[in-house]
């Protein structure tokens, strides 16, 4: 199946505590480079979460973003312990107890301690984790979706290019026969000075002039380069993670194309070739998109 490398996904779960928000985007990559952005109170869960990525996808610029928020939306999540209020409440009356204080104590001079008694941290989030798994999940299941479907639409625009390459190689090899038969003609009219040498060796001539005639074949290109496009084809269809082996497949492709315009004599040969190599280089570009 081909998979393209860009895409974007969203979701969006609600826990007992709080909502969790995923978002998983995409990019063009060699490898996968991937980042996680994550709040604080995730840390110790980011492997975790780089491994749920990591299972899916394969190559690319990757970036995953989790958001907790409130019920209520805020960014901030606010605990009472009274427990922890007590606990600073004792903590001043020992203090003007040791400095023999008489000044009362305040609701100022409490909230001065209110880390002891308010936390912004999540509650119950080991607990809650699956929440946030799931909402990771299927984000990546939503940027999956949109990536297959990109690549089902890049399979076929390189399938359109495989066959206007096929289309431009008859014409060569059409080409290819005639265009050898007038050159060998025109060989034989200038081989003044190898009909004096082999006048009396017919047999020799004709070798001579094969030889000399074949270094403008491209017959055996042709055949190579049709054997290149089936195995780009086969790939399309039956490779999973098939970017590296159709980017090597486009280069072959792409060497027989210089050959075939290096070797040939014919003009429409040269110009079939050269609409041979502005196909692949729309296939090279567009085969950097796949996974």
């Amino acid at each position: 199946m081909i998979v393209s490398m860009t895409g974007y996904g969203k979701s969006l779960v609600k826990a007992d505590h709080f909502i969790v928000e995923a978002e998983v985007k995409s990019l063009n990559s060699r490898y996968l480079d991937l980042s996680v952005r994550i709040p604080r109170d995730l840390s110790a869960k980011e492997f975790a979460l780089r491994e749920m990525v990591r299972k899916t996808i394969k190559r690319g610029k990757v970036s995953l973003t989790v958001f907790l928020t409130t019920e209520s939306g805020e960014d901030k999540f606010v605990s009472f312990d009274e427990k922890g209020l007590n606990t600073a409440v004792e903590f001043l009356k020992k203090i003007k107890t040791s400095l023999n204080k008489d000044e009362e104590i305040k609701i100022e001079h409490v909230l001065s301690m209110q880390d002891l008694f308010f936390s912004n941290e999540i509650p119950d989030i080991e607990d809650q984790f699956s929440f946030i798994e799931k909402a990771v999940k299927d984000a990546i299941a939503d940027l999956n979706e949109m990536r297959v479907k990109e690549g089902t639409e890049l399979k076929n625009d390189l399938q359109g290019r495989l066959d206007l390459i096929e289309g431009y190689l008859d014409k060569i090899e059409a080409s290819n026969r005639n265009s050898i038969e007038e050159y060998f003609q025109k060989v034989v009219e200038r081989a003044g000075q190898l009909l004096e040498n082999f006048s009396d060796n017919k047999d020799r001539l004709d070798t001579e002039l094969a030889l000399l005639v074949e270094r403008y074949d491209v017959t055996e290109e042709c055949v190579r380069l049709r054997s290149h496009i089936k195995m780009f084809s086969d790939t399309l269809v039956n490779t999973n993670e098939a970017g590296k082996r159709l980017n090597f497949i486009c280069q072959e492709m792409n060497r027989e194309a210089n050959t075939i315009n290096s070797k040939t004599v014919s003009a429409d040969i040269s110009h079939n070739g050269l609409f041979i190599k502005e196909e692949l280089e729309k296939i090279r570009e567009q085969i950097q998109n796949i996974e």
